[in-house]
């Protein structure tokens, strides 16, 4: 599946219809994210089961600002809804391939209790 532009029109609907998403916030200046862009859109390409989605700061900065993104590339990725990971930097391609099988072995029952245990504290 190749990479989606994600927008403040279709975010929600994004994160709450997909099981894993995978986000990137980009802007067209940057070196860094026109580097990781083929690594980010190759990973799109092998794992069909998972968004890919694209934010452009730029364009979209009131999503940007929500998520309180300070340097790009940042990554964020949601599983079943929850943030599980939130990075600035760009990855090399095998450790973004580590980082989709370490999401995807998640125990989302455990995590969705600590939140829960959280809340309550």
């Amino acid at each position: 599946m190749a990479t989606v532009e994600i927008t403040n029109d279709n975010f929600e609907n994004i994160i709450e219809s997909n099981e894993i998403v995978i986000l990137d916030f980009w802007a067209s200046w940057c070196g860094p994210c026109r580097n990781f862009a083929p690594t980010f859109e190759s990973a799109s390409e092998k794992h069909p089961d998972i968004v890919f989605g694209k934010i452009n700061t730029e364009e979209q900065e009131a999503l940007a600002n929500s998520f309180s993104v300070r340097s790009i590339p940042t990554i964020a990725v949601f599983r079943e809804k929850v943030v599980v990971y939130f990075e600035s930097g760009a990855l090399p391609a095998n450790a973004l391939d580590d980082l989709i099988a370490q999401v995807k072995e998640l125990d989302m029952e455990k995590i969705k209790a600590e939140i829960a245990a959280q809340k309550n504290d």
